[in-house]
């Protein structure tokens, strides 16, 4: 909380701020506008940022310093195969557009569901390899509706310390017990499970969205089948990038029958929006009765499931574009250690530039805008404190000069600040 003798910027972030200093909470909404205001001073300017053109990999933005209309190469977008900008997409798009006009106008449940989206989930389940697809407005209202409908207070649910934020609140809201378990290890879930009795969920990611490391996915499934234990795996970073078909972590391992959920978004790398979950028929009927975030929510629109559409086909048939990615995020981190910057042992297209001190972090991003580079700052609460980084997102849109330049860049003002 802001006192004061703790005032300073750097002493400060969104945590000091939840709770109020005296009976009246709401006074709290003004020491936190105190606190903003001087914060975005200090590099807060950074986060939501307007763009002004397309999430290619050069984007045009209003700069936070200069208020003008500014070209980046871009290290922050999740249109990791470029498929948000493909012709084709747009076109289907525009197609849709005129037949069903902007949105759905209704709740999946009343009048907001659409044969086009119906037929997209069944491309999406076959895509997969599973029985059914049901589809959420959000990669959040996913994870939250999913969790929720499906555990109860009697339950158990089993969490990696990194879980996303979706996962966490899913988890909050079905009122089951939250375990945690350490970071990718396999031998404290075990521990942890080893002690519960009743019906449990493990959940896990592909890829973990701020360090971009894989899960170790062959030990969990040991761990949840030696226990009886269901797993839900969240493929929101690796869905359509690994895997010899595209169809994420848990095709890379040969375990896709191995596990019982799988959840994705289409807001990464088919460039759309949306969630959903695959898994039997029994399944996906239960969670169409019970996710409170898909059915008091407008569905998907029309138009978007016309682009998803069109962007799963090209994903299906151009491998290239998987190819490509993967190559390109190999490169930037080849030429990050050649340039000199340490710890970047990524396994991903997500790739975090360790920094530490927040001020600092947000000082190094500030001078790598200015020189062109749109590379973001991530603090707490996204992280652990003191962990702050930045975090390069890498696209198949790049090109090699880019990467080139991005990594020498990165690296130069990392190496002036020190």
């Amino acid at each position: 909380m802001l006192t004061e003798e703790n005032t300073k910027i750097s002493e400060c972030d969104f945590s000091s701020f939840y709770f109020g200093t005296d009976d009246d909470q709401f006074t709290i909404i003004d020491q936190f506008n105190e606190w903003y205001h001087e914060a975005l001073k200090g590099g807060y300017n950074q986060f939501s940022m307007p763009l002004t053109s397309a999430p290619l990999s050069n984007v045009k933005l209003i700069h936070p310093d200069f208020h003008t209309e500014t070209e980046m190469i871009n290290l922050s977008s999740y249109n990791y195969l470029g498929i948000a900008t493909r012709k084709e997409v747009i076109e289907s798009a525009k197609e849709a557009l005129d037949t069903f006009g902007l949105g759905a106008s209704g709740s999946p449940i009343l009048s907001g569901t659409f044969q086009i989206g119906l037929d997209f989930a069944k491309q999406l389940a076959e895509f997969k390899k599973k029985e059914a697809a049901i589809i959420f407005p959000t990669g959040y209202s996913t994870n939250l509706g999913f969790i929720s409908a499906i555990l109860r207070p009697s339950d158990t649910i089993l969490l990696d310390q990194f879980a996303h934020a979706s996962i966490v609140d899913g988890a909050i809201l079905s009122r089951a017990e939250i375990v945690y378990f350490k970071h990718n290890n396999s031998l404290d879930l075990e521990k942890k499970i080893s002690k519960i009795k009743g019906r449990k969920l493990i959940v896990v990611e592909g890829v973990y969205s701020m360090d971009g490391d894989m899960c170790p996915l062959d030990s969990i499934v040991e761990v949840a089948k030696k226990y009886d234990s269901k797993i839900l795996l969240d493929e929101a970073h690796s869905a359509f990038i690994f895997g010899e078909n595209g169809r994420g972590i848990a095709e890379l391992y040969g375990l896709e029958d191995q596990i019982d959920f799988h959840m994705g978004t289409f807001s990464k790398s088919l460039g759309g929006i949306g969630g959903y979950i695959c898994g039997s028929k029994e399944v996906i009927n239960y969670v169409n009765a019970y996710a409170r975030s898909r059915f008091f929510s407008c569905n998907v629109p029309p138009t978007i499931f016309a682009g998803l559409s069109r962007g799963l086909k090209i994903a299906v048939e151009e491998p290239q574009l998987r190819e490509k990615i993967q190559s390109n995020f190999k490169l930037m981190k080849e030429k990050l250690i050649q340039y000199g910057v340490e710890n970047i042992t990524s396994q991903s297209q997500i790739i975090p530039v360790m920094i530490g001190d927040e001020t600092k972090t947000f000082t190094i991003a500030k001078k790598l805008l200015n020189e062109g580079i749109f590379v973001l700052p991530v603090v707490y609460p996204a992280v652990t404190k003191n962990k702050a980084r930045l975090r390069v997102s890498i696209s198949a849109t790049l090109d090699h000069s880019q990467i080139d330049f991005a990594a020498h860049k990165i690296a130069s003002v990392i190496h002036d600040l020190k």
